[in-house]
């Protein structure tokens, strides 16, 4: 898997970016605008789907995780959600196409250019009424979400970042007060690259209760698993 990811992440979208004097999520975001049908979320996600299993491989939820998010998107039925990390849009859009009427879903993310590229995304799949990107640290933004953006509590939200920053921002979520019982937490990539304090935190604390999904890496046969916590209050 670390091979795979090596040279795919790192040698062939090195050369193809100098090649092409563009960036991967250029590639992607171009590919969308040319092959998706402009407003419809459900064909901007299998465009980049087709893209990244049989172009490039890149870090979206990818189609197989996909459907756990789905199924737990539905089961949590937010009012507001919180994604942490949204890269070129694709979980943005995947989760905002299964929100009711009047919901929201505050993304955040760090890298100006992937935040560039995931508005457009967004737009195309004509969901920005009901996507809100929030562009910095999810550090700076978390204990903003309250008065600066009108946050009581979260009924959902997905950890799909910094696999170091899993820990101290749901610490942060609970401090701020931004959880409430019941509301559910979904976190990506535990197991590749994996995110073993996350794990040990929330499988250990009182106050979630935890149900793991087995699955594989985005695009590869690589093992990986997503991570349900409950917030138990």
């Amino acid at each position: 898997g670390t091979a795979a990811l090596i040279w795919n992440e790192i040698i062939r979208e090195k050369v193809t970016n100098f090649i092409m004097n563009q960036s991967k999520e250029q590639r992607i975001l171009n590919f969308v605008l040319q092959n998706a049908v402009r407003g419809d979320p459900c064909s901007v996600v299998d465009t980049i789907d087709k893209y990244c299993s049989q172009k490039e491989w890149a870090m979206n939820v990818g189609n197989e995780k996909g459907l756990i998010l789905d199924k737990t998107v539905e089961e949590a039925n937010p009012s507001v959600a919180l994604e942490l990390g949204t890269y070129c849009g694709y979980s943005a859009v995947r989760i905002s196409r299964l929100l009711k009427a009047g919901a929201r879903l505050l993304t955040v993310e760090f890298n100006p250019e992937f935040a560039a590229i995931a508005k457009q995304v967004i737009e195309f799949a004509g969901v920005q009424d009901k996507v809100k990107l929030l562009e910095g640290p999810s550090e700076e933004i978390i204990p903003q979400l309250k008065k600066k953006y009108e946050v009581d509590t979260l009924d959902f939200v997905f950890l799909d970042h910094w696999k170091d920053r899993y820990t101290p921002d749901t610490i942060l979520l609970q401090e701020c007060n931004l959880l409430r019982k019941g509301s559910i937490l979904l976190a990506d990539n535990i197991i590749f690259p994996g995110a073993p304090d996350f794990l040990n935190y929330v499988r250990k604390s009182p106050h979630f209760q935890c149900t793991n999904y087995p699955s594989h890496l985005e695009y590869m046969q690589v093992e990986d698993a997503m991570e349900k916590a409950v917030f138990l209050g």
